[in-house]
């Protein structure tokens, strides 16, 4: 069985972010999860995202990280 790593988006308030533009994408890897994010955390900002969580196989990784302290 392989891994999968996701995203989970939050608003400012906590409450959980869903839509077409947050779709759910699965990642391989941990690495290829957290290269996605540093490529598209600006455009996850714009679209009203407060904090991202990372999970693999459903399980929180980490998180809730604000996207005031991405790089």
């Amino acid at each position: 069985m392989s891994e999968q790593w996701t995203w989970g988006y939050e608003d400012a308030s906590g409450a959980a972010l869903t839509g077409e533009a947050l779709t759910e994408t699965a990642f391989p890897t941990q690495s290829d999860a957290e290269s996605w994010f540093g490529e598209v955390w600006h455009d996850l900002s714009d679209a009203g995202v407060a904090a991202v969580t990372l999970y693999r196989d459903g399980e929180k990784v980490y998180g809730p990280m604000s996207l005031d302290a991405a790089p």
